[in-house]
């Protein structure tokens, strides 16, 4: 024998040429450099999901927090009626709803600013969930396409039974 037609990702022929039988053929160097360049994107594109949904938060937040010393300065005072201990307690009212949020931000409350922002960082991850479906679909994986679509409608699943 001398493993003539053998080389490294090669799999031995049989007498007809075929390959075994589940035996994947090794990519073309084309075929690697174009799964490279969209495996590249996709991270990239998760990448920046998950850079622009943190900084977004973050800004909406610090919004929000301006907007609530602005229409309440006595907050900043750490005694007294309205201080700083008062805006952090437990009994402080933020809304728990979507309907008290929207209500929150039409009357510019920095405290509905504050939640948007919170829910805004909660669902970063969701989406970039929702964007790994899509990267699979792109990369022609379906079961992993399948996998991540499941796990997308058990967390858009769960905000509904949350709120139930």
């Amino acid at each position: 024998m001398s493993g003539a037609g053998r080389g490294p990702g090669r799999h031995p022929a049989g007498p007809s040429g075929a390959t075994w039988r589940g035996a994947r053929r090794a990519p073309t160097p084309a075929e690697a450099a174009r799964t490279a360049q969209k495996v590249r994107r996709v991270e990239l594109a998760i990448s920046l999901v998950l850079r622009v949904g943190v900084v977004t938060s973050v800004l909406v937040i610090a919004v929000g927090l301006g907007l609530m010393f602005a229409h309440h300065g006595s907050y900043l005072a750490l005694r007294g009626p309205l201080s700083y201990r008062a805006l952090t307690s437990t009994s402080t009212s933020f809304p728990h709803s979507f309907s008290a949020l929207g209500h929150a931000l039409a009357h510019d409350e920095g405290r509905g600013v504050v939640v948007l922002g919170v829910l805004i960082l909660i669902l970063t991850p969701v989406l970039r969930v929702a964007v790994g479906v899509v990267s699979f679909a792109y990369e022609k994986d379906a079961p992993m396409a399948l996998v991540t679509l499941f796990v997308l409608a058990v967390l858009v699943g769960s905000f509904f039974l949350a709120g139930a």
